[in-house]
């Protein structure tokens, strides 16, 4: 089954990531946020499948996030401040577009192509935690081998 492909081949690029060290998927509510050693955390999230004439579009949210970590020093620097947030936000993108690497050129994925352009949303202190990312939607056009018996 196609839903079952694509969140194994998200799974094993995210997971294969070395800025992540846990993929979750379903509600993002249902992920314990508050244990530390799970970041940085990539989580799907199938929004909808619309069927079409000959294909499946699945329109998905990936997001990709990390703890940010304050400092205390006094040196504050008015474009950096005194946390990584920069830092994740930029690792946790970088994530996100190899993530879509995969469906672009993908060995496992050339019938499937991605309906228009992904969209990267960035979001900071999201959650429980001091929690920055981003939001990366996109659509995923994959051939309907449904037959009708």
């Amino acid at each position: 089954m196609k839903y079952y492909e694509i969140l194994d081949i998200l799974n094993d690029q995210l997971i294969a990531d070395d800025f992540v060290n846990t993929v979750t998927r379903g509600d993002i509510f249902d992920v314990d946020l508050g244990k530390q050693n799970i970041f940085p955390l990539s989580h799907i999230v199938v929004n909808n499948v619309t069927k079409e004439e000959r294909i499946l579009r699945f329109n998905i949210t990936l997001m990709c996030m990390d703890i940010v970590d304050k400092t205390s020093d006094d040196d504050v620097n008015s474009l950096r401040r005194n946390d990584n947030e920069d830092d994740v936000l930029n690792t946790q993108l970088a994530v996100a577009m190899r993530a879509m690497e995969v469906f672009e050129r993908g060995e496992d994925t050339k019938s499937w192509v991605l309906g228009g352009n992904p969209s990267f949303e960035p979001f900071t202190e999201r959650f429980e935690n001091y929690l920055a990312g981003w939001a990366c939607t996109f659509d995923l056009l994959i051939p309907n081998t449904m037959t009708a018996c």
